[in-house]
């Protein structure tokens, strides 16, 4: 496999395998050191790159799991957190200001969740997996997928509604 070819099998989905390491690591550096390892592991394989039926699916297993390994390690006590923010072009500051607020308030929620419903909302709402991939990458069935995302979606509304309603936490 040449470079060329390798390029186009994997250049489609490198932004997905590094928002996923964001969102496990928080930290972009980190995020960014990941996304390069996995891309790494992926090309000292390239001759079994064929073998796999969705290279991408495979790529984001590697990924989840080198994040974890990651964070179980010790060098996730040196882990910086770092926080980017939303940014919205044309948009008057007040608006601007709520949406920040708001996107500020699913991500804490978001990572408040469970670690399987985190990785759940993770893969498709924000990657946009379809059912099927989700439940192959993350060892379970079709319907414990949908049930962990309907929870999930559920927790992050009645949280978001009861901030915005009240105010509280």
């Amino acid at each position: 496999m040449t470079q060329t070819e390798f390029l186009k099998i994997v250049m489609p989905f490198k932004d997905k395998v590094f928002r996923l390491a964001k969102r496990l690591l928080i930290s972009t550096e980190e995020a960014e050191d990941a996304t390069q390892e996995i891309l790494l592991k992926l090309w000292n394989n390239k001759k079994k790159i064929a073998e796999y039926k969705n290279v991408e699916a495979f790529s984001m297993t590697m990924t989840k799991n080198f994040c974890f390994d990651k964070l179980k390690s010790k060098q996730a006590q040196n882990l910086k957190i770092v926080h980017s923010n939303y940014e919205e072009k044309g948009t008057p500051l007040q608006k601007q200001v709520e949406l920040n607020d708001s996107v500020n308030w699913v991500a804490k929620i978001i990572e408040e969740l469970p670690e399987q419903q985190r990785m759940i909302i993770q893969l498709r709402d924000i990657e946009e997996y379809d059912y099927d991939e989700i439940a192959k990458m993350l060892n379970m069935n079709n319907t414990a997928v949908r049930v962990n995302l309907s929870r999930a979606r559920k927790a992050i509304r009645e949280k978001l509604t009861n901030t915005h309603n009240y105010g509280i936490k």
